[in-house]
């Protein structure tokens, strides 16, 4: 397996970009939306761009991420993760901040000067009313570059993020190719729902909220080879 996490993705995407690598449904909403590797890896390159182009960070540099498993959350932590940034998981002082809409009121708890909003609309809108002290993340993302080039050696996080993927990928019984369905309110650690089948070269269907009565269908439908 490739020493960083950048590269990890590029080769879950090289075989063939064009097949479907993340499916998010959120049963509560009814949305389903669908990225091959190719989008996938075009949003991870734009956020990556932004916050290496856009506010010069970099390898030494910190994000918060206040965000719940999500597509666009895949390509927030995957960007950061790309530049070079550790990611934090408790609040404190960091050079980026990334907040879905419903946890706005726990950003002061973190330091960051620049400071993204998301509303983790289906089709990727963009907010109607931006919070003060906040810009959109997909505004401003959309203007960034569609391609990006990870520094070569691994992200100060890579080595342990990579280490707990591939034994959670062996404890998942994930294969090169599965197609594996995960219900991501029981499976909420972006090691289980994003990296580890991403280490073990398997794309995704991931269901928030899932409705019980209609995950078999929708396992044969997605043709899911394993259910988590």
């Amino acid at each position: 397996m490739a020493d960083n996490i950048a590269r990890v993705l590029a080769d879950a995407v090289a075989s063939d970009p064009t097949r479907p690598l993340l499916t998010w449904y959120d049963d509560a909403t009814g949305e389903r939306t669908e990225l091959s590797g190719a989008t996938c890896a075009n949003w991870v390159a734009k956020t990556a761009n932004l916050l290496v182009d856009g506010l010069g960070l970099g390898p030494g540099d910190a994000a918060g991420v206040l965000l719940p498993p999500h597509w666009q959350t895949a390509a927030v932590l995957l960007g950061c993760w790309s530049a070079g940034l550790t990611v934090a998981d408790t609040p404190g002082d960091v050079d980026v901040l990334f907040a879905g809409a419903g946890r706005l009121a726990e950003a002061d708890g973190w330091s960051a000067g620049d400071r993204y909003a998301l509303a983790l609309d289906p089709f990727a809108l963009p907010m109607r009313q931006v919070p003060a002290g906040f810009a959109d993340f997909v505004s401003e993302v959309r203007t960034h570059g569609d391609h990006f080039t990870p520094y070569a050696g691994p992200g100060p996080e890579d080595a342990e993020l990579l280490a707990r993927a591939a034994a959670r990928a062996t404890e998942l019984e994930l294969t090169p190719g599965a197609r594996v369905l995960i219900d991501v309110d029981r499976y909420p650690d972006p090691v289980d729902w994003l990296l580890a089948p991403l280490a073990a070269r398997a794309s995704t269907v991931l269901v928030a909220n899932p409705d019980p009565a209609h995950l078999p269908a929708r396992a044969e439908t997605e043709r899911a080879t394993l259910t988590l």
